[in-house]
């Protein structure tokens, strides 16, 4: 049968895509002069990338730095909120300096806390009742089962708190119904606290002067609770659950904290009920939350609590956890400071906060009255939350989210097995090989940026020399990641197009070979695109099973540039031949995805550098290099997973070279100014965590005549030798390495710095705790009673050997603290974690009650990978007290360090006492 020149009526099968064949004229159409299709410009792509690049950025910025302006009283009214007001509490808080539990600055910081609450009550609307206690709580003992403190038995004493019920004067069974407001005045030894905490109690102190001039119309009240003890173990919020009577009518419970300094106050933890992140979602004029922040948080992945663990775990409550989040490299330094507090922060959580409680006071409907009683209820209907640039929140239930993932699940399996049954075994082939594509990808870019981890310590002063300058990270880990992932892709690529053309050949060709070639390039080339949407339907898969609430970025990630392609690319007709991917379809398929994730995107990675500051939790026990690559597998990952589309145009293009030398350049760039100092680890204003403490020892002695061992303890929770701060006091004999492990009863230092030079004064022997045997009972139920003396220390921890004890109690004077039972331990010890006020008590007495047939475990090796099995009790007290070398030390500690602080830190004075076993 003739045919006209120019049209064709046969068709190819290559790929699982039926291809036209074509003639001469057609082909003249397709290619260039060079016989091939035209490339696309290394201009464009670059331009593609840094459109991209741009786009993220903007989102980020938008979302995250831009803030509220911050108003004057008179601009905000009595009825709203000012931050220059809230700005005042700051800086009286800040200006008595750290204000740990126990000391007279906390005392001072109470009074005025205590002063501003009675003003609010002076001048609040005539209709409004306003309460103010001060409330003494009791000696108590924390346990909580999950998280930072298990295996732990948190006892505190003498603790104050000030708390502010506001409510309707006229409505006083609505008393019975009350929102809790909480957050602590309290901070570590080692920072003044001016975003942890203080920021959160001066929007605290101003949004109860404000609720004060609205509550006349509440049907709920509020309390504002201004505990102390968070820092020690989240003791105040524990003692306010347990023994304050207005505890009981709380219905709901909001904590506000911090975990760097500034910025938007974001919701990292909601529920277990949702009511209160959509009714937060409803009014919030500047939303900001994430559940990706609540997953990595629950996961254990930050290793920290707040207050609303106690009011979930041991209150059952629901509710709200907010916490700035901007700079966590300050987080319990010298530098949580008020200089580095962004304006617009405190009015951007007050006017969400003051919103929220308008909206929820006022409610008729106080949280959902259908009782959750399993677990599986809880899961379901659990909130999925994001919000869209700071100005738009999304919540839905898990049940939603599972069924709306489900669905598009099964939608995206039905497509794959029809094109694959319609394409045949080269279809499947096809996808095998692509998907492979994807494995390739990850494996080199995970590589290259690891290795690049791994060659920082070797080159570099700092293992971690991006922690001042977080933008480095683009060029240390980002660069080998992309070129990585690029590499990777084009190996996979090149795999899957000689597949093609082995394909092809085996078939009857109506084409030239040179144009057969660009064809098979072609086909490659969409191949490598579709199978991004096969990596986010896996991931959609596994969030979807284990119901993780960030699944819908994989939802957001697979839907989005596939209904781009399918709009743009896809036809109805199965017989056509492949052409270049557009580029709207690449615009069009990630606008939307950018626009809902790169903000969080950045900002994580920032929350990981952040967290590397205080990374090394026991001194020297982690390599060097593992911070290092904990941040470049995230970098490396989120580059394989949101560039994974963008990377497939680049294989027909000419930018491959170009790509890859200016990679390189921005990778060398970034690597001669952390080589050359330009760029500085540390700086005064982000300081590295370094912990001076002046160590009395008896451990391992027992008996009457003890001879203690004195000696100063240099170490840092951040990754790398200390040889360039220890330069600056070589005159102090200090010796640095692992020789000398220090046990610290909850952590232990395996690399830090010594020296007993000058070290007798500042403490005396009548400084020295006491663990004394009062009685031992032998047989097979074994009990000892022991008493403890911690002398001047009202703050102290002890671990009890749980392979020789099985459990105890603990007395002061005749009132049992810690009852027999439901004891647990972490790594054969348990730990009691004590803190109190100047007032608390310093004796105590201790029973054990010996596990059975513990002789013949007394001396077994290595049981449970315990260490110093010989010992049955390890004591630490503390004593905030500077010794005179001590004090020299830190004076010539250079400016980018900075102490430490967190509830298991040694004070600057500790004193380590033990008993043995065979006592």
């Amino acid at each position: 049968m003739a045919r006209r020149s120019g049209t064709s009526s046969t068709s190819r099968r290559s790929g699982g895509h039926e291809t036209v064949g074509l003639s001469s004229v057609d082909e003249k159409i397709y290619l260039n002069e060079y016989g091939e299709i035209p490339r696309r410009s290394a201009f464009l792509w670059l331009a593609l990338f840094l459109v991209i690049l741009n786009c993220s950025w903007a989102v980020y910025r938008y979302q995250f730095e831009s803030m509220p302006v911050p108003l004057h009283a008179d601009q905000a009214g009595k009825k709203g909120f000012s931050e220059y007001e809230a700005m005042e509490h700051v800086k009286a808080l800040t200006g008595l300096g750290p204000h740990p539990v126990g000391s007279d600055a906390l005392d001072v910081a109470l009074q005025y806390v205590l002063a501003e609450a009675e003003k609010i009550k002076k001048i609040a609307q005539w209709e409004v009742d306003v309460q103010v206690d001060f409330f003494h709580a009791n000696s108590g003992a924390n346990r909580l089962v999950s998280g930072l403190f298990k295996g732990k038995t948190l006892v505190y004493s003498d603790l104050k708190h000030v708390v502010l019920r506001i409510m309707p004067k006229f409505l006083s069974a609505e008393e019975e119904n009350a929102i809790l407001v909480s957050s602590h005045i309290d901070t570590v030894s080692s920072t003044e606290g001016a975003g942890d905490c203080s920021s959160c109690v001066a929007v605290m102190l101003e949004l109860a002067r404000g609720i004060s001039q609205w509550a006349h119309g509440f049907k709920n009240s509020v309390i504002f609770l201004f505990n102390t003890g968070e820092e020690e173990g989240l003791n105040g919020a524990h003692s306010f659950i347990t023994q304050h009577p207005w505890s009981t009518t709380v219905r709901l419970a909001v904590d506000l904290e911090a975990m760097g300094i500034g910025g938007k106050s974001s919701i990292f933890q909601s529920g277990p009920d949702p009511w209160a992140i959509e009714n937060f979602a409803e009014v919030a004029k500047y939303p900001s939350g994430n559940v990706i922040s609540q997953d990595l948080f629950l996961s254990g992945v930050i290793k920290s609590a707040t207050d609303f663990q106690v009011y979930k775990e041991v209150a059952g409550l629901s509710g709200l956890d907010f916490a700035y989040a901007d700079n966590g490299a300050v987080y319990h330094t010298k530098n949580d400071k008020v200089k580095l507090l962004k304006p617009g922060s405190l009015q951007h959580l007050g006017e969400n906060m003051l919103a929220f409680l308008i909206q929820t006071a006022t409610s008729s409907h106080f949280l959902n009255s259908k009782a959750i009683e399993t677990v599986e209820d809880i899961s379901q209907d659990q909130a999925i939350f994001f919000d869209i640039l700071g100005t738009y929140m999304i919540v839905y239930s898990q049940h939603l989210a599972s069924m709306l993932q489900n669905s598009v699940i099964l939608q995206a399996l039905l497509i794959w097995t029809t094109s694959l049954l319609m394409g045949g075994y080269p279809a499947g082939v096809s996808l095998g090989l692509s998907f492979i594509s994807i494995l390739i990808m990850w494996i080199f870019s995970l590589s290259f940026s690891v290795l690049a981890a791994f060659l920082l310590p070797l080159i570099s002063s700092s293992p971690l020399p991006y922690i001042a300058s977080p933008w480095l990270v683009i060029g240390l880990f980002g660069a080998p990641a992309f070129i990585g992932a690029l590499t990777g892709q084009h190996v996979g690529y090149l795999i899957l197009q000689k597949y093609l053309w082995h394909a092809s050949s085996k078939r009857e060709q109506k084409q030239s070979p040179a144009f057969q070639a660009q064809l098979i390039k072609l086909e490659a080339e969409r191949w490598l695109f579709k199978a991004g949407f096969v990596q986010w339907l896996l991931i959609l898969m596994v969030g979807n099973f284990y119901k993780i609430g960030s699944s819908y970025l994989a939802l957001i990630w697979l839907v989005s540039p596939t209904f781009a392609y399918g709009f743009l690319e896809a036809t109805l007709s199965p017989v056509r031949s492949p052409k270049p991917l557009k580029i709207a379809t690449l615009l069009l398929g990630m606008a939307v995805p950018i626009l809902i994730s790169a903000g969080i995107f950045i900002r994580l990675v920032g929350t990981v550098i952040g967290i590397m500051v205080r990374f090394d939790r026991n001194p020297g026990s982690t390599p060097e290099w593992l911070g290092n690559v904990m941040v470049a597998v995230f970098v490396a990952a989120i580059i394989c997973l949101t560039l994974v589309h963008l990377l497939s145009y680049v294989h027909l293009s000419a930018a491959k070279r170009s790509i890859f030398l200016a990679t390189c350049a921005v990778f060398g760039l970034s690597l001669s100014l952390v080589l050359s100092g330009i760029v500085p680890p540390f700086t005064e204003d982000v300081a590295r965590a370094v912990n001076v403490v002046h160590v009395v020892e008896t451990t391992g002695q027992y008996g009457e005549n003890q001879n203690p061992i004195s000696y100063i303890s240099l170490f840092s929770p951040t990754p790398g030798k200390l040889t360039k701060e220890v330069e600056h006091f070589k005159e102090e004999g200090f010796i640095c390495g692992k020789e000398k492990e220090i046990d610290f009863v909850t952590f232990t230092v395996k690399y830090g710095c010594w020296s007993s030079d000058d070290t007798l004064n500042g403490w005396s022997k009548s400084d020295i705790p006491t663990l004394h045997v009062e009685s031992d009972e032998k047989g097979d139920d074994r009990s000892t009673r022991i008493s403890i003396d911690t002398k001047v220390s009202t703050r102290w921890s002890l671990a009890i050997n749980t392979q020789e004890i099985t459990d105890f109690k603990l007395e002061e004077n005749l009132d049992e603290l810690v009852p027999v039972g439901s004891k647990s331990g972490v790594d054969g010890w348990h730990i009691i974690q004590f803190s109190g006020g100047k007032d608390a008590p310093t004796k105590f007495n201790l029973t054990l009650f010996w596990i059975k047939n513990y002789a013949e475990l007394a001396h077994k090796p290595d049981a449970q990978g315990i260490r110093d099995q010989h010992l049955l009790l390890k004591l630490r007290t503390d004593v905030d007290r500077l010794t005179p070398k001590s004090e020299r030390i830190l004076m010539k500690l250079p400016a980018w360090c900075s102490l430490f602080g967190k509830s298991t830190s040694p004070h600057t004075l500790a004193f380590l006492s033990s008993l043995p076993v065979d006592f």
